[in-house]
């Protein structure tokens, strides 16, 4: 696969890129911080309105690895696919990017309340 050179020149697009770069290293980083502090190995990672009391369903440090994982994959996915689009038309490429941006932004946030409630 090459990457033209009018996707690497497009400024909206490395904008976008860079971004989406910037979050991904930030969530992972503060995913890694939050379990570094975290005094017990359990986790509050499902919340179920159903159950009552119990309302809280506990996990391990796996489920926030996995946050991780899943952030780096978003980023090369959607650029990887953004690449491929541009061929069709530039708005699809922006739009697949802006995408990745949303999707970064609320795995972190949902990540970070998950592990404010294991305090």
């Amino acid at each position: 696969m090459t990457v033209p050179k009018k996707y690497i020149h497009d400024r909206v697009i490395l904008l976008l890129i860079s971004i989406n770069a910037y979050l991904t290293i930030a969530g992972v980083i503060s995913v890694l911080f939050g379990l570094g502090d975290a005094s017990s190995s359990t986790f509050t990672v499902q919340y179920r309105a159903n159950l009552g009391l119990g309302a809280f369903v506990d996990g391990n440090a796996t489920t926030f690895i996995l946050f991780m994982f899943f952030m780096v994959f978003v980023m090369v996915f959607n650029t990887v696919l953004s690449i491929r689009v541009f061929h069709v038309r530039r708005g699809f490429s922006v739009a697949v990017l802006a995408m990745a941006t949303l999707l970064l932004v609320l795995t972190i946030v949902v990540s970070r309340s998950l592990l404010v409630n294991a305090r």
